[in-house]
């Protein structure tokens, strides 16, 4: 099943994701035309490559290690860890241990869907 705009319930067994790059795989979760939740699992050595969009973005890590690039800085976060994108900045990572990372977007990602 795909994610529908403004679905009161959505659960996450009946999701097909969607291959979003070598060794990712997307998952639309819920949204709205102001807000979208997103999960992408990463494989080891997968690369979310540099881009910018015009949304902001707060991407929360639910499980592995990643090494992030947000303009001109780089992190490795981990599990609990939280970045905040507004739009427009340049922002990427690598995936060093498999992991999860879940994207909230204001507004919605029309390209997603």
């Amino acid at each position: 099943m795909k994610s529908c705009k403004d679905q009161k319930w959505l659960f996450g067994k009946d999701i097909e994701g969607e291959n979003a790059g070598e060794g990712v795989t997307r998952f639309i979760k819920s949204y709205t035309d102001e807000l979208m939740v997103v999960e992408n699992h990463f494989k080891k050595g997968a690369i979310g490559a540099l881009h910018s969009h015009p949304h902001t973005q707060i991407t929360y890590v639910v499980s592995g290690k990643f090494e992030f690039t947000i303009g001109d800085e780089k992190n490795i976060v981990t599990a609990g860890d939280t970045m905040l994108k507004k739009d427009g900045i340049t922002h990427g990572c690598v995936c060093l241990e498999e992991g999860i990372l879940l994207d909230i977007f204001n507004p919605m990602r029309e390209d997603f869907v």
